[in-house]
């Protein structure tokens, strides 16, 4: 499989369930969308969809270069759904890729794969959060490309 496809398998598996997405919680839904549209324009950035209905849904993106270092992604953007009519976002980050500055994150020790994390819970729709979480997933990007980071 080439890493085309695998991009595009992945986007297309998120896609499918935004499109699924009907009822309540519009803002948060139109919220993924931007930070999806967001990593979408990431060249080499693939993003897998994790599915665990009444649980999650999971977006991770990465680098394909990043694998060596043993983190199979730089960023999680979880649709946390125990109850579909009330779903809410908690993005994630390894706390070495990225600065919280703000202090807006909640430090999860051991929380992504064993290491120390930071997380950032979106229960509404908030346009200077979201920026915020836009410019850590830049970040993060930049870590996982090596070129910035923390």
């Amino acid at each position: 499989m080439t890493e085309d496809t695998l991009r595009e398998s992945g986007i297309q598996e998120i896609e499918a369930f935004l499109a699924e997405w009907t009822g309540s919680r519009q803002q948060i839904k139109a919220r993924v969308h931007s930070f999806l549209d967001h990593l979408k324009t990431k060249p080499g950035v693939e993003i897998s969809f994790v599915a665990r209905p009444r649980v999650s849904y999971s977006l991770r993106p990465r680098l394909r270069k990043q694998m060596a270092n043993g983190r199979p992604l730089f960023a999680m953007i979880d649709i946390i759904d125990d109850d579909p009519a009330q779903r809410w976002l908690s993005v994630c980050f390894y706390g070495d890729m990225i600065s919280d500055r703000e202090q807006r994150g909640e430090v999860i020790p051991g929380g992504l794969g064993g290491d120390d994390g930071y997380c950032f819970d979106m229960f509404e729709d908030d346009e200077e959060l979201a920026a915020y979480l836009l410019a850590r997933l830049d970040e993060a990007e930049a870590a996982a490309r090596g070129v910035g980071g923390k």
